[in-house]
Protein backbone atom coordinates (compact mmCIF):
# COMPACT_ATOMS: atom_id res chain seq x y z
CA UNK A 1 0.00 0.00 0.00
CA UNK A 2 2.99 2.48 1.11
CA UNK A 3 5.02 1.44 -2.27
CA UNK A 4 1.80 2.33 -4.28
CA UNK A 5 0.94 5.45 -2.63
CA UNK A 6 4.65 6.79 -2.86
CA UNK A 7 4.83 6.08 -6.68
CA UNK A 8 1.30 7.72 -7.15
CA UNK A 9 2.51 10.50 -5.15
CA UNK A 10 5.78 10.69 -7.45
CA UNK A 11 3.90 10.25 -10.43
CA UNK A 12 1.76 13.17 -9.54
CA UNK A 13 4.39 15.31 -8.73
CA UNK A 14 6.86 14.74 -11.86
CA UNK A 15 3.57 14.85 -14.21
CA UNK A 16 3.69 18.76 -14.40
CA UNK A 17 7.21 18.73 -15.41
CA UNK A 18 5.83 16.58 -18.85
CA UNK A 19 3.56 18.81 -19.06
CA UNK A 20 4.85 22.01 -18.94
CA UNK A 21 7.37 20.73 -21.09
CA UNK A 22 5.24 19.64 -23.76
CA UNK A 23 4.00 23.26 -23.99
CA UNK A 24 7.09 24.82 -24.42
CA UNK A 25 8.17 22.00 -26.75
CA UNK A 26 5.45 22.83 -29.25
CA UNK A 27 5.87 26.45 -28.32
CA UNK A 28 8.79 26.41 -29.92
CA UNK A 29 7.79 24.17 -32.68
CA UNK A 30 5.32 26.89 -33.26
CA UNK A 31 8.19 29.83 -33.49
CA UNK A 32 10.11 27.60 -35.19
CA UNK A 33 7.86 27.09 -38.15
CA UNK A 34 6.89 30.34 -38.46
CA UNK A 35 9.96 31.42 -38.75
CA UNK A 36 10.81 28.97 -41.49
CA UNK A 37 7.76 30.19 -43.69
CA UNK A 38 8.72 33.73 -43.52
CA UNK A 39 12.30 32.52 -44.09
CA UNK A 40 11.00 30.70 -47.17
CA UNK A 41 8.32 32.85 -48.61
CA UNK A 42 11.11 35.60 -48.58
CA UNK A 43 13.57 33.57 -50.16
CA UNK A 44 10.69 33.11 -53.04
CA UNK A 45 10.37 36.89 -52.84
CA UNK A 46 13.84 37.66 -53.66
CA UNK A 47 13.86 34.72 -56.63
CA UNK A 48 10.63 36.64 -57.88
CA UNK A 49 9.23 32.42 -58.47
CA UNK A 50 6.81 30.31 -56.88
CA UNK A 51 6.82 26.49 -58.01
CA UNK A 52 4.22 24.33 -56.85
CA UNK A 53 6.99 22.64 -54.82
CA UNK A 54 6.82 25.50 -52.64
CA UNK A 55 3.14 25.71 -52.50
CA UNK A 56 3.68 22.30 -50.68
CA UNK A 57 5.81 23.44 -48.66
CA UNK A 58 3.74 26.43 -47.08
CA UNK A 59 1.20 24.53 -46.74
CA UNK A 60 2.96 22.14 -44.82
CA UNK A 61 4.14 24.50 -42.56
CA UNK A 62 0.76 26.28 -42.38
CA UNK A 63 -0.42 22.15 -40.87
CA UNK A 64 1.91 22.10 -38.49
CA UNK A 65 0.75 25.19 -37.29
CA UNK A 66 -2.55 23.95 -37.00
CA UNK A 67 -1.35 20.53 -35.06
CA UNK A 68 0.82 23.36 -32.53
CA UNK A 69 -2.90 25.31 -32.18
CA UNK A 70 -5.14 22.30 -32.34
CA UNK A 71 -3.06 21.01 -29.41
CA UNK A 72 -3.21 24.20 -27.44
CA UNK A 73 -7.21 24.41 -27.99
CA UNK A 74 -8.06 20.69 -26.79
CA UNK A 75 -4.93 19.63 -25.13
CA UNK A 76 -4.51 16.17 -27.64
CA UNK A 77 -2.96 16.19 -30.93
CA UNK A 78 -5.55 14.29 -33.44
CA UNK A 79 -3.74 11.48 -35.40
CA UNK A 80 -5.08 12.51 -38.52
CA UNK A 81 -3.16 15.83 -38.96
CA UNK A 82 0.52 14.21 -38.89
CA UNK A 83 -0.93 11.61 -41.09
CA UNK A 84 -2.11 14.53 -43.93
CA UNK A 85 1.38 16.73 -42.92
CA UNK A 86 2.90 12.81 -44.31
CA UNK A 87 0.90 12.49 -47.35
CA UNK A 88 1.48 16.41 -48.40
CA UNK A 89 5.16 15.81 -47.70
CA UNK A 90 5.41 12.83 -49.82
CA UNK A 91 3.15 14.33 -52.72
CA UNK A 92 6.01 17.25 -52.63
CA UNK A 93 8.59 14.53 -53.38
CA UNK A 94 6.68 13.25 -56.16
CA UNK A 95 6.26 16.68 -57.65
CA UNK A 96 9.86 17.91 -57.12
CA UNK A 97 11.08 14.89 -58.69
CA UNK A 98 12.61 15.18 -62.34
CA UNK A 99 10.96 12.87 -65.40
CA UNK A 100 14.26 10.91 -65.35
CA UNK A 101 13.31 9.60 -61.92
CA UNK A 102 12.23 5.71 -61.79
CA UNK A 103 9.02 4.73 -62.59
CA UNK A 104 8.79 2.11 -59.35
CA UNK A 105 9.95 4.85 -57.01
CA UNK A 106 7.21 7.17 -58.13
CA UNK A 107 4.72 4.32 -57.69
CA UNK A 108 6.41 3.47 -54.25
CA UNK A 109 5.61 7.10 -52.98
CA UNK A 110 1.99 6.85 -54.76
CA UNK A 111 1.71 3.73 -52.77
CA UNK A 112 2.78 5.18 -49.56
CA UNK A 113 0.62 7.80 -50.09
CA UNK A 114 -3.04 5.79 -50.48
CA UNK A 115 -2.03 3.78 -47.87
CA UNK A 116 -1.57 7.55 -45.67
CA UNK A 117 -4.81 8.59 -47.03
CA UNK A 118 -6.40 4.78 -46.22
CA UNK A 119 -5.00 5.50 -42.71
CA UNK A 120 -6.70 8.78 -42.07
CA UNK A 121 -9.34 7.86 -43.40
CA UNK A 122 -9.97 5.10 -40.92
CA UNK A 123 -9.19 7.50 -37.78
CA UNK A 124 -11.35 9.69 -38.90
CA UNK A 125 -13.98 6.59 -38.90
CA UNK A 126 -12.76 5.71 -35.51
CA UNK A 127 -13.34 9.86 -34.34
CA UNK A 128 -16.68 9.71 -35.66
CA UNK A 129 -17.87 6.16 -34.10
CA UNK A 130 -16.06 7.92 -30.37
CA UNK A 131 -18.30 11.06 -31.24
CA UNK A 132 -21.12 9.09 -31.74
CA UNK A 133 -20.95 6.68 -28.63
CA UNK A 134 -20.16 9.87 -26.64
CA UNK A 135 -23.24 11.80 -27.99
CA UNK A 136 -25.55 8.13 -27.42
CA UNK A 137 -23.95 8.11 -23.82
CA UNK A 138 -24.91 11.59 -22.87
CA UNK A 139 -28.38 11.16 -24.50
CA UNK A 140 -28.96 7.52 -22.22
CA UNK A 141 -27.37 9.95 -19.21
CA UNK A 142 -30.48 12.58 -20.22
CA UNK A 143 -32.91 9.68 -20.12
CA UNK A 144 -32.37 8.16 -17.10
Amino acid sequence: MLKKLFSQATNDKIHWTTLISEKILLALIGIATCIAAALYLWEMFIDRRIELSDLFLLFIYAEILGMVGSFYSTNRIPVTLPIIIAITAICRLIVMQNKEMEATLIVGEAAAVLILAGAAYMMSLKDKISLEKLKNQNNDDIQS
